[in-house]
């Protein structure tokens, strides 16, 4: 395992250190040669300051290392459009050799005007991160109301409130928490569910940070329940899990619970566990075994992957996240290929299925593709 780790991390360090090495090459004909050297010192310094800021956080906390985080978190989102930028460039370059007709676009861009042309795409590459910032910030309240065809046992209708993505760490910190603290009691749900990646990696931040105190004092009438998504896994599934017990989360590892003798909640291990933790889920109809089908079921799986299998096994309603839609524009395109459901309701026969972008994110602090979200739901069981 920690072999296949080394060579994960080798390609993706590698990734980055090449498209940084890019970027650098495309901004560096701005700098006069005076300031060149200055120039290659600061743009390492920021290139690295998320990974080392994580490490010195997780060591040391504080305000520096909190900066340098944000520091290497706000360049990371602005990489991905300074990247594009660059694109569009390489294509206009292309287009030249190409099309000898499109000499006058080229001439634009390749005479005195590409210091310009640079300088605008690093504004507009800032303006998209300030902008994707203040989105990231902007919680919205998604509402649903949806019909199920059971009988409720002593109910007729259920409030859920779904937070999925919390991320909890340096970036979501206390004040964050805070707020979706006040905004979930303000809320009075009949139950609240988390599914997956209430924390992002470091507990060592969390715990310094007392956010379980905080995560104590979210109530409902029938408490929070949770299952762990990949980023507990990569922080460490054993000690993440003790924590959110001990403040009061009800962690569900491929497990069911019947609430009030009228639901389920079912909740999945996340399909990455078997990578992390050489340990294979439970298959959902061996999970189901053994409980009273005519009874709600509520399913919490964070990674939305084969949802016919909801279907198949008569789930109610399945709730995940894990997607974050995207969380930078273009990356949506891509999550729309790779999951039937990248973000927003899906009804499959009798099954809902919710996938939420999520209220925190996951490096970059940054949102383009859609806003933050608490989701609640009103189910009216009709059976």
């Amino acid at each position: 395992m920690k072999k296949q780790f080394l060579i994960f991390f080798s390609i993706v360090f590698s990734f980055y250190g090449v498209i940084n090495a890019y970027i650098f090459f495309r901004l560096s004909p701005v700098f006069p040669e005076e300031y060149f050297g200055l120039f290659t010192i600061t743009f390492i310094v920021i290139a690295l300051a998320y990974l080392l800021g994580r490490r010195l956080e997780k060591k040391y906390g504080g305000s520096v290392t909190r900066f340098v985080v944000y520091l290497g978190a706000f360049y990371m989102g602005a990489m991905v459009y300074l990247l594009l930028g660059f694109f569009l460039t390489e294509l206009v370059y292309t287009t030249n050799v190409l099309i000898p007709d499109s000499r006058k676009l080229v001439d634009f861009v390749n005479a005195e005007n590409r210091r310009i042309l640079i300088l605008s795409i690093v504004s507009v590459s800032v303006l998209t991160v300030i902008m994707g910032y203040i989105n990231a910030r902007l919680v919205r309240i998604k509402e649903l109301k949806l019909e199920i065809k059971k009988n409720g046992g002593q109910l007729e209708c259920l409030k859920l409130a779904v937070v999925s993505d919390i991320h909890l760490g340096t970036i979501i910190g206390p004040r964050r928490l805070r707020g979706l603290k006040d905004k979930l009691n303000s809320m009075a749900p009949d139950i609240i569910l988390f599914p997956g990646d209430i924390l992002d990696e470091d507990l060592e931040v969390v715990i310094r940070n007392d956010l379980g105190s905080l995560l104590r004092e979210i109530k409902s009438k029938y408490g929070i329940y949770a299952v762990n998504g990949n980023h507990e896994y990569i922080g460490g599934v054993g000690a993440a899990d003790g924590y959110l017990t001990e403040h009061g989360i009800n962690l569900l590892r491929d497990e069911t619970v019947l609430i009030d003798n009228s639901f389920y909640i079912i909740g999945r291990e996340d399909i990455s566990s078997n990578r992390f933790a050489g340990k294979k889920r439970k298959q959902l109809n061996e999970l189901m075994e053994g409980i009273n089908k005519e009874l709600p079921l509520i399913m919490l799986d964070h990674q939305p992957f084969k949802l016919n299998q909801a279907e198949e096994n008569k789930i109610d309603l399945q709730l995940s996240g894990h997607t974050h839609h995207g969380q930078l524009f273009p990356f949506n395109f891509i999550t729309k290929k790779v999951y039937e459901v990248s973000y927003g309701y899906k009804k499959k026969g009798d099954t809902h299925y919710y996938v939420s972008c999520g209220f925190g994110t996951w490096g970059p602090p940054i949102k383009t593709t859609a806003r933050p979200e608490i989701v609640v739901i009103d189910l009216k069981f009709t059976g």
